[in-house]
């Protein structure tokens, strides 16, 4: 085990740090994309409603694997045939869109959950004042709805961490696939799979503690 931290330590670090970019990546877009589909569903408009809903289930019922294999070899070639265009993804943007995706499709479901977690009534406040629909939204709901939301959000990122663990079958460097390389080299499996599992618990493990400090802490001020 020394030997490998000694000769591979720092490439593993360093796909370690691969590792949580990719995952920043992944639920920075997803973040954007689950804020408009979140909104969607939560719109008085059955054609939203309905959209929103064939995005979340269409991206929930289709494994991480065959959406990593579709967006990686299927869309380029889909748009290279079919639209005549020569489009090409590398391994870090096909990792981000999958991630995106996927991850997009539960931050919907915690964006949904968290604008209905508001009374009713505050809205209907804040209509009765004068405000819009958009601007109660961004003014009164919203603001109320991210307390609420701030836990899963990082327990989703934490998901999304572990989730690119399968972007190894595209070739892109993360933890995983910089570890089979090194087993490859070494022929120390053993060994290599507890660091790199040590390597996920410690970070995983501040993550969550993190979690829960932070939902302690808006328990409290909510009293």
């Amino acid at each position: 085990m020394i030997r490998i931290l000694t000769s591979y330590g720092r490439l593993l670090a360093s796909a370690m740090g691969h590792t949580l970019l990719l995952a920043l990546y992944g639920l920075f877009f997803a973040c954007i994309l689950g804020i408009i589909f979140g909104m969607m569903s939560v719109l008085h408009s059955r054609v939203c409603n309905i959209i929103a809903q064939i995005f979340v289930d269409i991206i929930r019922g289709v494994p991480m694997i065959v959406l990593a294999y579709f967006v990686y070899f299927g869309l380029p070639y889909g748009l290279n045939t079919l639209g005549g265009l020569k489009v090409t993804l590398t391994a870090m943007q096909a990792g981000t869109i999958c991630l995106a995706l996927n991850c997009g499709a539960y931050m919907s479901e915690i964006i949904r959950a968290g604008i209905q977690s508001v009374d009713v009534g505050q809205m209907e406040a804040a209509r009765s004042l004068g405000l819009s629909y958009w601007r109660s939204m961004q003014r009164v709901v919203l603001p109320q709805a991210i307390r609420t939301m701030i836990p899963s959000i990082i327990n989703q990122f934490i998901i999304t961490l572990k989730d690119t663990s399968i972007l190894s079958v595209i070739g892109f460097p993360e933890l995983v696939n910089t570890a089979k390389n090194v087993v490859a080299n070494t022929f120390m499996s053993f060994q290599t799979w507890i660091i790199v599992g040590l390597m996920y618990l410690i970070v995983i493990t501040t993550l969550s503690r993190l979690a829960k400090r932070l939902e302690k802490r808006l328990n409290r001020d909510r009293q």
